[in-house]
C-alpha cells in the first residue's frame, strides 16, 4: 500500500477535541500539504520491511523484536511512520498460525529477551493482544514486554481495560508506551485509564514527536511533560519527525528543536524530561541529539553502525490550508 492510500479516520472523541484545539485537528485531518514529497522522504523510512522476518515480526536489533499485532488504529495520525501499511485491516490482523510462526522464530533466537507489541494499535483488538501477552509471556527467555498505544488518547470512552487482568497475571514487567503530542490530549478520561494501568502493575512511559505548528513550542512541551509525570507517565522519548511520505510539512526546524529541548532541560526535573531522538532514516538506531550546552555539528551524525548520516531539514509550510479530505469515519470499538 502506498502512503497515498493512507486512510482518513477519526473517533468522536478526537472530533470533539479538534473543535477546541487546532493542534489536535492538524494531527488527524488531511491537508493538501501532504502532496509535497521531496526526494528526502520515504515510504519506509526505518527500513522495517528489510528486517521483517515473518508476518508481523520485525527483528532489527539483537535482543528485542517488534511484533505488529494489527495494522488498525482508532484514529490515523497524518505523520504516521507506517502509513504504507497501517489502516490495512485485512492484511494486518495476525492469525493463530502467524503467532505460532512468531513464537518459533523467537524460540530459535534466544538472544531475544524483549517483545514490543505495536501496529497499528494493539488495543484495537484486545483479544489478540491478551493472547499474545500470555503466549510470549510464557516463554522463559522473554524478560520484558512493551505495548505501544494511542487508543487511550484517541478513544478513552470506549477503551477496553480488560487487558489489565492479563497484565496482573504475568511475571514480566509490562511497559505501556502512550503516544502524546499536546497537553490538551490529557483529559480526565485519559487520567483514569492511566491510573487503572498503574494499579494493574504496568509501568507507563510516553513517546512524542516534534510536529511543526503543533508542539514545536517551549510552553506547550513544558506543560505536556509536566502533566504527564504528574499522572504517573514518564516522558521517555521525543522524536524528530520521521521523513515519511506526506509528512514533510510536519518537520520542524532542527535548530529550533534543539533550543527548545535545551531550555526544557534547564527547567524541567530529570524525571519529566524525555530523551530527544532521531530514529535514523534508512539507517540503524535511535540517536540522542546533543543540546546547546555543547558545540557540535548540527548537520551530520553517525548511526549505530558508525555510518555518517545527515539531518533532513523541514521547510516553511505556511501557505497550505489544513482541510478534511472527506467525511470522517466514526469507528466504534466495542469494549
Amino acid at each position: 500500500m502506498s502512503t497515498k492510500d493512507f486512510k482518513f479516520q477519526i473517533t468522536r472523541h478526537i472530533e470533539e477535541l479538534s473543535k477546541k484545539t487546532p493542534e489536535i485537528y492538524k494531527q488527524f485531518y488531511p491537508s493538501e500539504a501532504e502532496e509535497i514529497n521531496p526526494p528526502c522522504m520515504f515510504e519506509d523510512p526505518l527500513i522495517e520491511e528489510k528486517y521483517t522476518v515473518t508476518k508481523g515480526l520485525i527483528h532489527k536489533y539483537g535482543n528485542r523484536a517488534l511484533c505488529m499485532l494489527t495494522l488498525v488504529c482508532g484514529a490515523y495520525c497524518r505523520f504516521c511512520t507506517r502509513k504504507r501499511k497501517v489502516s490495512d485491516a485485512s492484511e494486518g490482523l495476525l492469525s493463530d498460525e502467524d503467532l505460532e510462526k512468531i513464537e518459533s522464530y523467537i524460540v530459535s533466537h534466544p538472544e531475544i529477551k524483549e517483545i514490543i507489541f505495536s501496529g497499528g494499535d494493539p488495543f484495537t483488538n484486545p483479544a489478540v493482544l491478551k493472547k499474545a501477552l500470555r503466549k510470549f509471556g510464557a516463554l522463559p527467555q522473554i524478560r520484558v514486554m512493551r505495548i505501544g498505544t494511542r487508543m487511550p488518547i484517541v478513544s478513552p470512552q470506549t477503551f477496553d481495560l480488560s487487558v489489565c487482568d492479563v497484565i496482573r497475571e504475568l511475571k514480566q514487567p509490562i511497559y505501556i508506551g502512550l503516544h502524546f503530542e499536546h497537553p490538551d490530549e490529557i483529559t480526565e478520561e485519559v487520567e483514569h485509564i492511566c491510573q487503572t494501568f498503574r494499579k494493574s502493575g504496568a509501568i507507563l512511559f510516553s513517546q512524542s514527536v516534534f510536529l511543526k505548528g503543533i508542539n514545536d513550542d517551549y510552553d506547550t512541551l513544558y506543560e505536556l511533560f509536566s502533566r504527564l509525570i504528574e499522572i504517573g507517565v514518564k516522558p521517555y522519548y521525543i522524536f524528530r519527525c520521521d521523513p515519511v511520505g506526506g509528512a514533510y510539512h510536519f518537520m520542524a526546524d532542527f535548530e529550533k528543536e534543539i533550543d527548545i529541548m535545551t531550555r526544557l532541560r534547564s527547567s524541567l526535573s530529570g524525571m519529566a524530561y524525555p530523551m530527544y531522538i532521531i530514529d535514523v532514516p534508512q539507517g540503524a538506531g535511535k540517536i540522542p541529539v546533543p543540546l546547546n550546552y555543547w558545540d557540535f555539528d548540527k548537520a551530520h551524525y553517525k548511526d549505530f553502525n558508525g555510518i555518517d548520516q545527515h539531518i533532513v531539514k523541514g521547510i516553511e509550510m505556511n501557505d497550505f490550508e489544513l482541510v478534511p479530505a472527506r467525511k470522517p469515519i466514526k469507528r466504534k470499538i466495542s469494549r
